[in-house]
């Protein structure tokens, strides 16, 4: 019975990150197609893209965080949580308060480097339970890198802030979409194990 109910709690947990990263995929494939059809052209509306990015991903990771046992057991996401709501506000400041807008990559990119590192300890964790997590570990420690690269871009003459981070969220929904459909495959390829 308890091995039962184990097996069910597992399915139902595997089934919700199926969802999740779905959901984080479609937000990111929306959020890049406005930022390239708009936000690029109309520097308000990208101020506002740029200030919503870092907090639909504390939104999404609290949500995660919470779905998956809380706090105390998803100790990264907790961090990743914090760090993207702080980066929200670092946003809000550079954005309002500030005549240069290369602090924007600058603050993109540490929260990049940051939220990178606590993404790829994340998927290490839940690889012991679900597997299907490479594509997350790659996404992690490629999103450290593309923060550092955004750090030493920052001040170098390159295309707006907005299309920069609308790369590196388009590659992100990219890491989601195959982590799920990977989730996805896995699920299908047991279901159809266990079929008479």
């Amino acid at each position: 019975m308890a091995t039962h109910l184990s097996d069910t709690t597992r399915l139902q947990d595997e089934r919700w990150l199926k969802h999740y990263y779905f959901s984080r995929a479609a937000f990111s494939v929306v959020w890049v197609a406005l930022a390239f059809a708009i936000g690029q052209h109309a520097p308000a509306i990208g101020a506002a893209l740029l200030i919503v990015y870092p907090l639909w991903d504390a939104l999404a990771n609290y949500v995660d965080m919470s779905r998956s046992g809380g706090m105390r057991e998803n100790l990264t996401q907790a961090l990743n949580v914090l760090a993207s709501a702080a980066i929200a506000v670092a946003v809000v400041v550079v954005v309002v308060l500030s005549v240069n807008t290369s602090l924007v990559l600058d603050v993109f990119g540490v929260w990049a480097v940051l939220s990178g590192l606590l993404q790829l300890a994340t998927a290490v964790r839940r690889w012991k339970r679900f597997g299907a997590q490479w594509a997350m570990i790659l996404s992690g420690g490629q999103s450290a890198l593309a923060g550092a690269f955004f750090i030493a871009q920052a001040h170098a003459s390159v295309p707006p802030a907005i299309v920069k981070v609308a790369g590196y969220a388009g590659v992100g929904a990219i890491y989601f979409l195959v982590s799920a459909l990977w989730l996805s495959a896995g699920q299908l390829r047991r279901k159809f194990a266990t079929t008479p």
